[in-house]
């Protein structure tokens, strides 16, 4: 049952689930007690409310991203939670006290100041984003001041929300006790907190602190693109998911003859890549990119047919390849968009027959077998086997972007397989390694995965509980290290 209330509400443990249920319990005891009215009871819903809406933001939750799409955003929670406190001291006969109009003025004055505070934190982002990203070029030409700190920046909304903390709690003191002064002070603190978070974002949007003019870093760009001369590009582009595509790829580039170069065009997938040392720019916007000088370019490699390609696929001096990032038997792996491409590199005949197969206008001339890199270092073993337990690799790819049955083995066959050789007479050792994509869009692909990360959990925690197996782990760990 908890199962499956996680799965309706969308959150990823049983500690998100009571999070999301306390928020959504707190708030109407909040409305409560405010109309009862009770201090105490009060000030608890609402720290209730304070802790599990953090717990939720720190955790990335799902509810909190419906719950903006739904328009009870923090902004609205925070606003509902400060009327609360003003119904409360009305219910409490002290609307006419200086309590009162205290709380009132503070909380006025404190949303007037998450005006200016929100639009230097936007002009401050707008103002330092740069239009290239880079790792492995010399940049020096443009002096690029140093960025404002993280703590500023980072969630800063959430952050500013979060001062009014000493308002809520001097006001609920002074409400349950009669001393007001701890309003006056839990109110002046909140707000010259705020005023101080304000001062310290206004020093960003001097013009020495912004980032230089866009023209000024493409024309160091070019300059230089100009001196380094890159011979050889891998082009990629993709959704947050596809990182893999590129990384598979970097350790070939890092060995390429000639002058490798890899020019990306999401900001958000440039965290993702891995070390390199290739030199990397990543280039957003599409006019940018089609205006550096990649005349010395000789050879584009794509491991990813995207709508971004058109962009660098106009180029008509450097001669455009496609190397995909692996092969399957899927309708992906013979798209008929690999036609634009000068040639086609496969792993092997296998890839060279799909192609011909699926007859989908790749000219079979166009078509090189170059192998797998990524496979270079695997040795076909000789001589007697130092492990006599067999691995088997299962490796399913992802469901597609269709529902076509032949896309994936995991919907039909999965957890058959995985049940399969875990009960198999001889024993053998399971690497199962999905796809990155899997289950992205079809629940019951994320599902079946669940499951079989499950089954095979479960039987390796009882296989380790066996002795024969754990001297048999101890005796492999050995061969290994020996």
């Amino acid at each position: 049952m908890i199962s499956q209330a996680i799965r309706l509400a969308r959150v990823g443990s049983r500690s998100e689930l009571a999070a999301a249920l306390l928020m959504g319990l707190g708030y109407p005891c909040v409305m409560l007690a405010a109309l009862i009215p009770n201090v105490w009871f009060f000030a608890a819903a609402a720290a209730v409310t304070y802790l599990a809406d953090r717990y939720l933001h720190h955790r990335g939750s799902y509810v909190i991203n419906r719950l903006g799409r739904v328009r009870a955003g923090l902004s609205i929670r925070f606003l509902l939670r400060q009327l609360m406190i003003i119904l409360l001291l009305a219910r409490l006969d002290l609307s006419e006290g200086p309590l009162f109009y205290t709380a009132v003025a503070c909380f006025l004055l404190f949303f007037g100041l998450q005006i200016p505070q929100g639009a230097l934190t936007t002009l401050i982002k707008l103002r330092r984003t740069m239009p290239v990203i880079t790792r492995n070029v010399d940049l020096n030409a443009v002096r690029i001041p140093d960025a404002p700190p993280s703590a500023l920046l980072r969630r800063s909304g959430e952050k500013m929300l979060h001062l009014d903390i000493p308002a809520m709690a001097g006001i609920l003191i002074a409400a349950g006790t009669g001393e007001n002064a701890a309003a006056y002070a839990g109110a002046a603190l909140s707000l010259l907190l705020a005023l101080l978070y304000v001062a310290a974002l206004a020093p960003y949007l001097r013009r020495s602190r912004l980032a230089p003019r866009p023209a000024a870093v493409l024309k160091a760009v070019d300059t230089w693109l100009g001196e380094y001369q890159p011979t050889v590009v891998l082009y990629f582009s993709g959704s947050n998911e596809s990182a893999y595509q590129g990384n598979m790829w970097l350790e070939t580039m890092a060995r390429i003859e000639g002058r490798p170069l890899i020019i990306m065009r999401e900001r958000g997938l440039v965290p993702q890549l891995a070390e390199t040392s290739v030199p990397v720019i990543c280039v957003p916007a599409g006019t940018h990119l089609m205006n550096l000088d990649l005349s010395t370019v000789r050879v584009c490699l794509y491991p990813a047919n995207v709508g971004k390609n058109i962009h660098i696929l106009r180029v008509p001096t450097m001669k455009h390849v496609f190397i995909g990032h692996g092969d399957s038997d899927k309708l992906a792996s013979v798209n008929p968009y690999s036609k634009v491409y000068d040639e086609v590199w496969t792993a092997g005949r296998a890839g060279r027959d799909r192609y011909a197969l699926a007859d989908v206008g790749v000219r079979d001339e166009d078509i090189v077998e170059v192998g797998r890199p990524q496979l270079e270092s695997i040795e076909s073993g000789a001589g007697a086997l130092r492990n006599p337990i067999p691995t088997v690799l299962y490796a399913p790819t992802w469901e597609g972007w269709d529902d076509n049955p032949g896309n994936t083995s995991l919907l039909l066959a999965g957890e058959n397989i995985v049940r399969g050789l875990i009960d198999a007479d001889e024993p053998v050792r399971i690497v199962y390694k999905p796809h990155p994509f899997t289950g992205i869009r079809n629940a019951r692909a994320k599902a079946v995965d669940a499951r079989i990360r499950a089954m095979l959990e479960k039987a390796a925690a009882e296989r380790a509980a066996e002795p024969r197996w754990a001297r048999e782990a101890g005796r492999t760990a050995a061969d290994r290290s020996a």
